[in-house]
Parts: structure tokens; C-alpha cells; sequence
């Protein structure tokens, strides 16, 4: 658990929040006759004031924390958990919540006056977002075994030069070998919507000719042009990269390039480092009220041999708190770490 990445939930919105006031006004509201289901049953997507589809809200994924990016090899192209796998991931989330609720008893002992030593500790159920059992058995959708494609021979040859560059460092020599989400930096494209342990919290606001998108995590915010300008120059590399983006339908396409070599398109940005050749492409599409059908594709053909997808719903709250994420004010860890780092060597000098 990152405990130092988390502020507390007290802060104002971002600017971004100007922006929304603006461009929500006028915006139909959900449940309009727009909204309402067609003749033939089938769900019609609200417009905005301007036409565009109404993707607007909040829409938290944090029902889906818990379901491994890559599918577990014995289901093959299968997935959709059966019942028996489906109850199995049931007796799991209720052997966590159980010992959740005694980590948080004894958390409770711990700082209790005459209870145990030291101050109040914060308990795993305090911070920690636990997901809903769900059936869907990986992120991954496509290639169809839920799997990440093979490394290219360049990809390969990338990570035994990393490899090779830190042989006889240690896991804390400078900051710089700490990742972009330890150092509060960023967490990338597909890092900062993929469900993990907290902040999960997704929102997009609209206004003619863009649609920003707001991650409450490291409070990444992306506005972006629909008007059909083309990318800034390849020179340019930015760790959340440059999002240019159209409605294909009801559909919200955004292509995102330029972006940098420092992070991964796993959890949190981790997993398996990209090239800075990556282009991601994201599909959101609102299927009801409350739902969007959210498609991240991943294609990097210097680092796998073919693209690959990753699927999965978010679910509307607009009451959901999108708040500051001050992480860099409670960031103890990274100067802690790197101090530890400095005593261990001291120590070993003595030793010597």
C-alpha cells in the first residue's frame, strides 16, 4: 500500500471544475426524453446542447479493482467466469472483508489508551478500495486468450540494457530509481484509469469542440480538441502524452501520442515498460444511464508484437468526491526510502 500517495479528501476541484460549470450548462440531463429508451427497447444516448454525445459525470471503476489486467492461463479464450469461479472470487472478497474488519480491530486496540504502543494506525478498510465480485476474468479482451503478446526482439533487447545499466546499484541509489507513481509524478495513460487500490475516480466534462477528462488520481487532467487539428510535433514527448479526439457514432475516440518511455500501461503504471512509439487508443461508449463501456488498445510495435485491448464498464456516481490528491505534501516515503538506503550503506561501511 502507497499510504504516502493519499491526501486527504478536503480540497476544492481543480480548475477543470470552472470548466465544467460552463460547458454542463444547457447539457441535457440524464433522463431526458433523449435519454429515454427507443421505441424498440434499445438505449439512445443523450445529447449535449451542441449534439455531441453526453458522456458527462463521474464514472468511478472502482467496482472492477480486483480483476487481473492478464487472464489466468487455464481459461484460455474464456472469459467469463462459471459459477463455481464466480463463487470462489466471492469466498475471497468475504475471507478479505474479514480480515479487513480484524486489522481494523486491532488498529482500533493499538491506539486506544491502554490498548498497545504508539498512535492511531490507519487500517486497510480506512484507505483501501475493495471491488465487487464481477464474472469478467481479465482487463485484457483481446488477443482472445487475455494475454499481452510477445515482447519484440527490440523490447527484449531494451530490458537487458536496463538490466545491464543496473547491475551493482541498489533499489534506492537516487530517486531516479524509484517509478514515476512512487516520485507523485504520473502514473500514464493507461495507469490512470485502471482500477487499483484507491481514488478510482473518473470524470469528463464536454464544452463545443472538447471534452476533458479528469483522473483523481494524481489528479491527471487531459482537455482535448474534437475539431480534427493533427498531433503536436514527434519532438514532443509528455508523460500523458498529446489526445486528439472525435465521436465515431456515439462512440468517444481519443488517440493519444507523443508520449514518453518512462512509464508502463499496467496498474498504476506499472508492468512491462512501452517504447516511446506507443499510441493508445481509447473507446468510450455509454451503453445506459449509469454505464460506459470503457476500450483502452494498446499498440507498440517496438515492444509487442501485435496491439492488445483492455475492456471494462464504469459506473456513474455523480456523488462520487472527485478531491485534491496532494501527493507530493505527504510523500514521507520517497525521502525515507532514500534515507534508508544512506543508513544501510553507513552501516555496512562500518561493518568494513
Amino acid at each position: 500500500m502507497k499510504a504516502w500517495l493519499i491526501a486527504p479528501r478536503h480540497a476544492a476541484l481543480a480548475s477543470v471544475t470552472g470548466f465544467a460549470l460552463v460547458a454542463c450548462e444547457g447539457a441535457q440531463a440524464p433522463g431526458s426524453t433523449s435519454a429515454a429508451a427507443s421505441a424498440g427497447g434499445a438505449y439512445v444516448v443523450p445529447r449535449t446542447a451542441w449534439g455531441d454525445p453526453d458522456l458527462q459525470g463521474k464514472w468511478p471503476g472502482t467496482a472492477m479493482v480486483g480483476v487481473p489486467v492478464q487472464r489466468d492461463e487455464k481459461l484460455g479464450t474464456r472469459n467469463v467466469l462459471n459459477d463455481e469461479e464466480f463463487a470462489a472470487r466471492e469466498a475471497q472478497a468475504a475471507r478479505q472483508t474479514e480480515q479487513d474488519n480484524a486489522d481494523f480491530s486491532l488498529d482500533n486496540a493499538a491506539s486506544t489508551p491502554g490498548g498497545g504502543v504508539g498512535g492511531p494506525v490507519s487500517p486497510p478498510p480506512h484507505w483501501l478500495e475493495r471491488g465487487q465480485p464481477q464474472r469478467q476474468a481479465s482487463l485484457i479482451v483481446d488477443p482472445p486468450n487475455g494475454r499481452m503478446p510477445p515482447s519484440t526482439e527490440a523490447a527484449q533487447q531494451r530490458q537487458a540494457e536496463q538490466r545491464k545499466a543496473r547491475e551493482g546499484r541498489g533499489p534506492a541509489d537516487s530517486y531516479t530509481d524509484r517509478s514515476l507513481y512512487d516520485r507523485c509524478i504520473t502514473r500514464g495513460v493507461a495507469g490512470s484509469v485502471l482500477p487499483v487500490i484507491y481514488n478510482n475516480g473518473n470524470q469528463i466534462v464536454q464544452a463545443p469542440g472538447y471534452v476533458a477528462v479528469v483522473n483523481e488520481m494524481i489528479h491527471e487532467t487531459r482537455v482535448i480538441p474534437l475539431d480534427g487539428r493533427a498531433h503536436v510535433s514527434s519532438d514532443i514527448k509528455l508523460y500523458m502524452g498529446d489526445s486528439r479526439a472525435h465521436f465515431d457514432g456515439d462512440a468517444l475516440v481519443i488517440e493519444t501520442t507523443n508520449l514518453t518511455d518512462r512509464t508502463g500501461v499496467g496498474l498504476n503504471g506499472g508492468g512491462p515498460p512501452h517504447s516511446a512509439a506507443l499510441k493508445v487508443t481509447e473507446r468510450l461508449t455509454r451503453t445506459a444511464a449509469d454505464r460506459i463501456d470503457y476500450k483502452i488498445t494498446i499498440d507498440d510495435p517496438q515492444t509487442w508484437t501485435a496491439p492488445w485491448t483492455m475492456e471494462m464498464p464504469l459506473k456513474r456516481d455523480d456523488g462520487y468526491g472527485m478531491y485534491e490528491y496532494a501527493c507530493h505534501e505527504g510523500n514521507y516515503a520517497l525521502h525515507n526510502i532514500l534515507s534508508g538506503a544512506r543508513a544501510d550503506e553507513r552501516a555496512a561501511a562500518a561493518k568494513r
